[in-house]
């Protein structure tokens, strides 16, 4: 029974940044075990490469998810391969790295729109045939600027503190209708995002003594926790930022 609560096997999943980074692991992770997987990024180069090492049953949507007049027609060309996605993972991102005193407009709406406003209509898309099934898994990227403050961090933090608190949102607005809203707040990684962080081997070593742990994360540490996140053993978990940063925000 118990082996039964962390599948995935032929859940419909739909995987947002799944070219790189965190978002390219939880696209691999679902679509190893079982899951069929639709990645969605802009650079179809990337996404092919990840179909290659993923196997299993994949498909690839090139698409850019902060482009809200498409997103009739992305959420439409998600559904085409294996039908209406049963799981949402919205792990597409964007960080300028701006001071507070440099940050512009433009960078400023371009972030929240790739990290809280495209995760928030692309789930209000799909969430119509996850109510109809009465069953249905969002999984949003928190981070730990959701709780705190970096360095050239005002406009990324202000939208992964907003993600947080969408995430308790959708709960309260989707969950009676058996489709749980939760967040994973991922720690150090390496990524394309965190490249200034782990150029740095002083500031690497810094970030990984103020974890519990002892370390910053590795790419497989975000597994269980996704597939918990995506599957039935979450069942009475919604509204939640499981944080995956070993202990970081704990300090």
């Amino acid at each position: 029974m118990t082996g039964d609560l962390f599948s995935v096997v032929g859940r419909v999943a739909c995987v947002t940044g799944a070219s790189s980074g965190l978002g390219r692991r939880a696209a691999l992770v679902l679509a190893r075990a079982g899951a069929r997987v639709v990645g969605v990024a802009r650079r179809r180069a990337a996404l092919d490469a990840w179909r290659d090492e993923a196997g299993g049953e994949t498909a690839a949507v090139a698409g850019d998810v902060a482009d809200t007049e498409a997103l009739d027609d992305l959420a439409a060309a998600i559904a085409t391969p294996f039908g209406p996605p049963d799981i949402a993972v919205h792990a597409a991102g964007l960080n300028p790295r701006q001071a507070a005193d440099d940050v512009t407009r433009e960078g400023w709406e371009a972030t929240l729109a790739v990290n809280l406003s495209a995760p928030f209509f692309m789930s209000q898309a799909l969430v119509p045939a996850m109510q109809a099934r009465g069953w249905g898994r969002i999984v949003n990227f928190a981070s730990l600027q959701s709780f705190r403050a970096f360095p050239g961090g005002v406009a990324y933090g202000a939208s992964k503190g907003g993600v947080a608190q969408m995430t308790r949102a959708m709960a309260e607005a989707w969950s009676p209708h058996g489709i749980t809203a939760n967040a994973l707040g991922p720690g150090f990684f390496p990524t394309e995002l965190t490249a200034a962080v782990f150029d740095d081997p002083d500031r690497a070593a810094r970030n990984a003594a103020a974890t519990c742990i002892g370390r910053n994360g590795r790419a497989q540490d975000l597994d269980g926790p996704l597939l918990f996140l995506c599957s039935d053993a979450s069942a009475y978990v919604t509204g939640q930022v499981l944080m995956v940063d070993g202990g970081f925000t704990a300090r």
